[in-house]
């Protein structure tokens, strides 16, 4: 029986293509086991605004050491949550369906306590996955155990995890070695993010590469019209 996986690292309210990823797998590793990069989607996306785009940061601390990864990653404070739900509110709360979401989001931002990252992305990543009628399995890479180099480790989860199909970003073009997967008797898929139709967004010119955040309280229930994968 074939089975799909895909591999993402744990990014904070991600874009459409994100969740189209999830979408198309019957399995989804979360991959937080990663190095923390910075100025990166790992704590930070993009909202729309009247005057543009905005940036949403989670302020993080660094240890300091060499490789810190996702998952040991700590936010520095909690103001965060207030100013991220505050610019949320005053971008979107005009927006089709803001209101019919208001309530899940809110509760993610304004009560909960959680300061790791990963977790933290996580529950945003589960919730949009319910929203958007996701029923993708969700699993942390820090859950397993593998060894290897990047495509060793790629491919040892494949197997552990008994799939038969790996789903990549076109991205990993530049570094996977396709021989390998093809001896582990394992195909690979690669996405294409080419040629989203455009939905309604409150603000011109339009925009793709903002957080799904946008698509969800623009489009509500139609979301998933606007995506590839369904």
């Amino acid at each position: 029986m074939s089975k799909k996986l895909t591999i993402i690292q744990s990014n904070y309210i991600p874009w459409k293509g994100y969740f189209d990823m999830i979408n198309r797998a019957d399995i989804f590793v979360m991959y937080d086991e990663m190095q923390y990069t910075k100025n990166d989607w790992r704590n930070r996306n993009i909202i729309k605004t009247q005057t543009g785009t905005q940036w949403l940061t989670i302020p993080v601390k660094m240890s300091g050491k060499f490789g810190q990864k996702i998952n040991e990653t700590e936010v520095s404070n909690t103001i965060w949550r207030k100013k991220h739900w505050k610019t949320i509110v005053q971008n979107y709360n005009k927006t089709p369906y803001f209101e019919t979401y208001k309530d899940i989001f809110e509760n993610l931002y304004l009560h909960s306590s959680e300061t790791n990252l990963s977790n933290i992305n996580c529950a945003f990543i589960k919730a949009i996955n319910t929203i958007l009628g996701i029923k993708t399995q969700l699993i942390k890479s820090s859950e397993l155990e593998f060894s290897g180099n990047r495509n060793e480790r790629l491919i040892e989860i494949c197997q552990k995890l008994n799939a038969t199909t790996y789903i990549s970003g076109p991205k990993a073009k530049n570094y996977m070695e396709i021989a390998l997967f093809n001896a582990a008797n394992i195909n690979i898929e690669w996405m294409d993010y080419t040629g989203y139709p455009e939905y309604h967004q409150k603000y011109l010119p339009f925009e793709h590469g903002v957080t799904i955040l946008d698509l969800i309280f623009n489009e509500g229930p139609n979301a998933y019209k606007f995506m590839k994968s369904f």
